[in-house]
């Protein structure tokens, strides 16, 4: 009903090649979008050209596709778009967009550009896991290029999640949003008539492109629409003052054990304050990473924590808000007791399980407090003894840092204290990451103007060998 009360989006002029330049990530559909938008015009009667750059399009990797449209074929002599000649930029993904090829197309206050502002790693993030996505930086680079006025971000993909179930569904509705602002040079009956020529899941487009349009129409229909469904499109941005991330990790600590375990990291985090706050650091910068990094090693996600969390009752409800009908579950793990180390790479091999296994989480999760007690048969697992280790030797760590923290040693102190983030992944992934992490504490110390010797010596102890 309410894609009746919408009025019929303006077009723009066809009286030279109108360009639009399609950027995303491979397999989510972004050369379906130049496919669709090429035969759109085609339907009408207009000259098309598209040419799609994908490259690891399979691979997560960078897909950009160029649509030319013009009043007639021969108005067309190139395939692709000129450096600034851009006239739509349908940034279905900002990292492919900001890369200076992309940027080279936009032409300062020529082209429009509607970008989507939740940011998905491109493949680079699978070979480096430090890969950082600075979106603040992306959409100066884009505004700049285009023009600040003729910019407009959009919550595409948590919308489109939210409302249709599937994020596969962000760049129709990408479509859908350009379209009604009148920034496609095709008629919304000739985009319908071409999902469906298209073929592939042709009524769940086709409500892409209709939320689309409402987003851009009348956005307080799409909020409404989310808020009757329980759902948001915008998700928090989660705690950013140093008191927010203390009394978040607290919460999780006290439900990963108990108040008491939570209580120890709140005196950590407190020592860590005080040693900040004499120093006049308004900004509890040494505090603040404190604060990340010792909930990061304390909430390990042993067999106890990774039971409780499936057991969640809040983990069925986000599946049955996901997916509709029947549907059964599935669980690759790999238990100390029963897996067998990959012949070909060492690493214990998972194994499938089904259903019945969220009965054994729920008996499991109750045994929590069993870890660390002479009753918890899981205490002696290298894995375990490894995570517990680390926990003892943060502590250590971050107590030698507060005792010695003054002007000269401060951003040695706070590369020290973030040591735990590089510490990542399970089993021998993570002994892997630990032992990195100490070769980098071994560097950073080097810089240390007051070298502790009487902790230093103790430090790889407190880090048992495997």
């Amino acid at each position: 009903g309410l894609l009746d009360i919408l009025p019929e989006p303006e077009r723009p002029e066809l009286d030279a090649p109108y360009d639009i330049l399609v950027t995303g990530i491979g397999g989510t559909g972004v050369v379906t979008i130049g496919a669709i938008l090429g035969m759109a015009a085609h339907l009408e009667d207009r000259g098309v050209s598209v040419l799609d750059q994908s490259g690891l399009a399979q691979k997560n990797g960078a897909v950009v596709s160029h649509v030319r449209i013009a009043a007639a074929p021969d108005a067309l002599h190139a395939v692709r778009i000129a450096a600034g000649r851009a006239r739509l930029l349908l940034a279905c993904d900002a990292v492919t967009a900001g890369s200076a090829d992309a940027l080279a197309k936009l032409g300062t206050g020529r082209t429009r550009a509607v970008v989507n502002r939740d940011v998905a790693p491109t493949s680079a993030f699978t070979l480096d896991g430090d890969a950082a996505f600075d979106t603040g930086a992306l959409f100066a680079a884009i505004r700049e290029a285009a023009g600040h006025n003729l910019t407009e971000p959009v919550a595409a993909t948590r919308t489109a999640t939210a409302l249709l179930g599937d994020a596969i569904a962000t760049n129709m509705f990408m479509v859908g949003y350009a379209a009604q602002r009148g920034l496609i040079p095709v008629s919304v009956a000739a985009l319908e008539r071409a999902i469906e020529l298209n073929g592939v899941a042709v009524e769940a487009n086709k409500e892409a492109l209709g939320w689309g349009r409402v987003q851009a129409a009348r956005p307080e229909e799409v909020s409404a629409a989310l808020a009757r469904a329980g759902m948001a499109p915008e998700e928090d941005a989660g705690p950013e003052t140093f008191e927010e991330i203390v009394e978040d990790r607290a919460a999780l600590l006290a439900a990963w054990q108990d108040a008491a375990y939570a209580g120890r990291y709140r005196a950590l985090v407190a020592r860590a304050e005080t040693a900040d706050r004499a120093l006049g650091d308004l900004a509890l910068d040494f505090a603040c990473t404190v604060a990340r990094e010792a909930a990061r090693l304390m909430a390990y996600k042993d067999e106890y924590e990774v039971a409780r969390l499936y057991a969640d009752p809040a983990f069925t409800a986000r599946l049955k808000a996901r997916f509709e009908g029947d549907f059964r579950l599935t669980f690759h793990l790999a238990p100390p007791l029963l897996s067998r180390p990959d012949p070909a790479t060492g690493e214990p091999r998972k194994r499938r399980f089904g259903g019945w296994t969220m009965a054994v989480f729920r008996i499991l999760a109750r045994m929590k407090r069993l870890r660390g007690t002479p009753f918890d048969i899981f205490a002696r697992s290298p894995d375990r003894r490894l995570e517990r280790g680390l926990v003892d030797w943060y502590f250590a760590l971050v107590e030698e840092l507060a005792d010695g923290l003054d002007e000269r040693n401060y951003e040695t102190a706070v590369a020290l204290a973030a040591l735990p983030e590089k510490i990542r992944g399970y089993g021998p992934v993570k002994a892997r990451s630990a032992d990195e992490a100490k070769r980098r504490e071994a560097e950073l110390r080097k810089s240390w103007p007051h070298p502790p010797a009487r902790r230093e010596a103790k430090a790889e102890e407190l880090i048992p060998a495997r």
